[in-house]
């Protein structure tokens, strides 16, 4: 049923396994030493051509320190904005997707598999398609174009997802847990604080690791639901440092190399977790 482990596969898999994986690996790093090169050049540099060569100037403080220069891109703004959408959402997500996969995974009641089913079906909901309505909606309740509203709607999104993930983690934890837990007296919130989220916590990890991702990037609902500087993520301030006349691929660089740390600086802090939360269950004895 389960894949055989290569260390017990034949010679020539082994083989073939152990050249396929530092060239898989090369060509997937490729592109990221690029954007790391090319954050580090010289304007000159790159319209001589040189975009893969090694860099005949080194200009790491000059380009790192235009990005945050306020007189170019108010990229500070745009970093703390991200920081304050994005935490919050996560934050807030994760403690109500586990306390949603919570009844779902240990309380019977009437329409339970139709109220997760509904959280499965918003999963394949093609989001494009939510522009309009939750445009509107933002705008009839004064939300548009406000660091709240980036919130909310985060917030909402990816419950959907955070639900399925955990209540599928609770269903696999051992019930008895939670009846002894019931019989010396705990309250269903006492069970809930003391009992599963101890045993949740590398299912929480790897879901905030994601989710922080995932909302850390976003792009398409900045563009729909912001329109000033005021509330703009990074993600969506990275074109201020586009130039007037031409644009400035050293400078673009650079910062989508300060856009894309939290979310490696997040996976290297929560990796152990996270690589746990992802395998429970996933080995059977």
């Amino acid at each position: 049923m389960f894949p055989t482990p290569i260390q017990q596969r034949g010679k020539v898999p082994n083989v073939i396994y152990r050249i396929a994986v530092p060239v898989v690996l090369i060509i997937w790093l490729l592109p990221l030493f690029a954007i790391l090169l090319t954050s580090i050049r010289s304007n000159a540099d790159i319209i001589s051509g040189n975009y893969w060569g090694w860099p005949t100037e080194f200009k790491f403080l000059k380009n790192y320190g235009e990005v945050f220069n306020p007189a170019r891109s108010p990229m500070l703004l745009y970093f703390r904005n991200s920081l304050v959408i994005t935490i919050p959402s996560v934050i807030i997500a994760v403690f109500i997707s586990a306390m949603a996969g919570y009844t779902l995974a240990i309380h019977q009641f009437r329409g339970r598999i139709f109220l997760y089913a509904l959280f499965i079906a918003g999963n394949f909901v093609p989001f494009q398609i939510l522009m309009i309505p939750v445009r509107s909606l933002f705008n009839n309740l004064g939300l548009l174009d406000t660091l709240t509203a980036l919130i909310l709607f985060h917030t909402a999104f990816q419950t959907g997802f955070a639900t399925f993930f955990l209540r599928n983690f609770i269903v696999a934890l051992p019930f008895s847990l939670v009846e002894s837990a019931r019989m010396e007296g705990a309250s269903e919130w006492g069970v809930f604080m003391k009992v599963i989220i101890p045993l949740m916590r590398p299912a929480l990890a790897s879901l905030g690791v994601l989710l922080f991702t995932f909302i850390w990037n976003d792009f398409f609902w900045a563009l729909t639901l912001v329109q000033s500087d005021a509330a703009r993520p990074i993600t969506f301030g990275l074109q201020a440092l586009r130039g007037q006349w031409s644009i400035s691929w050293n400078l673009i660089s650079a910062g989508s190399v300060v856009a894309a740390l939290p979310s490696v600086i997040v996976f290297f802090v929560l990796q152990k977790q996270f690589i746990s939360g992802l395998s429970f269950g996933g080995v059977k004895e």
